[in-house]
């Protein structure tokens, strides 16, 4: 058998990242999506897990832009995190730790889809705002913030 197509039926991995609270939800609400894929969760909330039993799992230090220290540690993670686990895709639904993975992806040869936050009615999200121009796919779930250069509007998917 030859290594394509040894890659070609291998199952695609897929590093699915949120932060807690909403994020995490709105990331549960598109795991059908997933069928067929080898997932790994990435979140900040260890109690998760049990939401995703059978996948694999991984938590990272949970941060935001005000503490530089811990966003730097959290950096550090998820670098480790995609080298580990090398994956086809990166998706994330927001905000600290998929703006990172997003980054980080693409530079380990990743396809990568931001889904910006379906709370952020009147704009993007801070994150979204920032990441959209180095996602393969970004998708807004309000058609009014909808934008020719990105973000896209594809349907409520949320």
């Amino acid at each position: 058998m030859s290594g394509e197509s040894v890659k070609s039926n291998r199952l695609k991995k897929v590093l699915a990242v949120s932060s807690g609270g909403g994020h995490w939800i709105e990331l549960m609400r598109i795991v059908p999506a997933f069928e067929g894929c080898r997932v790994t969760y990435v979140t900040v909330e260890t109690s998760y897990r049990s939401q995703v039993e059978g996948a694999r799992f991984r938590v990272v230090l949970d941060a935001t832009r005000w503490n530089k220290v811990k966003l730097a540690l959290m950096l550090l993670q998820m670098i480790w995190v995609l080298a580990s686990e090398r994956p086809d895709v990166v998706i994330s639904t927001g905000a600290a730790p998929g703006y990172f993975a997003v980054r980080l992806g693409k530079m380990f040869g990743a396809r990568t889809v931001w889904v910006d936050s379906m709370a952020n009615i009147d704009e993007l999200s801070s994150s979204g705002q920032r990441i959209g121009k180095h996602a393969d796919l970004w998708l807004t779930q309000w058609e009014h913030l909808a934008e020719p250069n990105g973000p896209m509007y594809r349907g409520g998917v949320l």
